[in-house]
């Protein structure tokens, strides 16, 4: 049994990840999250006794404990996402998505590098650094084009430039050290367990109560909307048939405006919630002075992922977001153990 490290485990993406790994793979899963506002261990309550599943509760600065971690449990590769992801905190308070994502990605290579470097030749030339980075490096596009691999990196938020420092760091690692990397882009993920302030979840729950359905500018900016569970897949791919130094752009093949993205949330509750006092919920969309430096198109060009390690997304945007609303409806209770005073929507 391989052991993996995956940083950011207790998060949206991660926890898809954790629990993935821990009920249908052979790895060894050892979770490491601090547990920040977004990182909720009840989205890994159905796993947590799983006898190939360890959690720590340490932050990836810490370099002493990420020493320890690394010495204690031997891994054969890590799976990085642990990061500040939410723009408008980035906007607000820039501090903490330095310290996490530019300080804390420099500490977590700098551990792999020398546990790398002592290891015997049979494991060390197996094992690689997966580092999990967004589409928004690479700034805003136009009404036409997409993002690739070689495409200009135009970061235009304190969170998207501090993903790309890291992102630079991890490349600067395999190109001087020669520490085995390699590197991931996704689009928008959507789907379980989301943290409520994303803009899927926080229609939904809005929703559900007859509050205002905020839609930033005129709701015109567009993303590529990729469902989680298609994400993982994607994820394990490149980290297990990745080539080495390659990046690879990840995307749901799902361009949508926010404000479509909105409508088609507000059908399905329509449909889902016939007694509703609040139909048609598309009654409650508000739009709200725009987000500042706001990105105005995002989308991905995944020839390279799926022409190399022959990944495709399954799941439309109709179908992943019938999904997903329906999870939230039958899963309330999660949804107010998550939040509390730290949080306001």
């Amino acid at each position: 049994m391989k052991t993996i490290i995956i940083t950011g485990g207790a998060g949206f993406i991660g926890s898809a990840l954790v629990r993935h790994l821990v009920q249908f793979s052979d790895y060894k899963v050892v979770n490491v999250d601090v547990l920040t506002y977004a990182g909720n261990l009840e989205s890994l309550k159905n796993i947590s006794l799983g006898a190939n599943y360890v959690f720590e509760q340490v932050d990836i600065c810490d370099m002493a404990n990420m020493e320890r971690i690394f010495n204690e449990h031997q891994p054969h590769g890590v799976m990085h996402l642990a990061a500040e992801s939410h723009v408008d905190r980035s906007i607000d308070g820039s501090a903490e998505f330095v310290q996490t994502n530019i300080v804390g990605t420099y500490t977590l290579l700098e551990v792999a590098r020398c546990y790398w470097e002592r290891l015997d030749e049979s494991i060390k030339s197996s094992f690689r650094f997966h580092h999990v980075s967004t589409d928004e490096v690479y700034g805003s596009l136009g009404a036409t084009g997409l993002f690739t691999e070689s495409s200009p990196y135009r970061p235009n938020s304190p969170y998207s430039a501090s993903k790309a420092s890291s992102d630079h760091l991890v490349n600067a690692w395999y190109h001087t050290y020669g520490l085995p990397l390699v590197v991931s882009h996704c689009s928008n993920n959507y789907g379980p367990y989301q943290f409520p302030e994303k803009l899927i979840p926080l229609m939904v729950l809005n929703a559900l109560q007859g509050k205002p359905l905020p839609l930033y500018g005129k709701g015109d900016n567009v993303r590529d909307w990729l469902y989680v569970e298609d994400h993982v897949n994607a994820l394990l791919a490149v980290y297990e048939r990745g080539r080495l130094g390659e990046t690879y752009n990840i995307g749901g093949h799902n361009e949508k405006t926010n404000f479509d993205v909105v409508r088609t949330i507000c059908r399905l509750l329509d449909e889902m919630l016939p007694g509703s006092s609040y139909r048609p919920h598309e009654s409650l969309v508000t739009f709200v002075r725009d987000r500042l430096g706001h990105d105005q198109r995002y989308a991905m060009d995944t020839a390279k992922i799926s022409n190399e390690i022959s990944w495709l997304p399954d799941e439309t945007f109709e179908t992943g977001l019938r999904k997903t609303v329906r999870w939230y409806l039958e899963n309330l209770d999660w949804c107010h153990q998550v939040r509390d005073g730290r949080y306001q929507q």
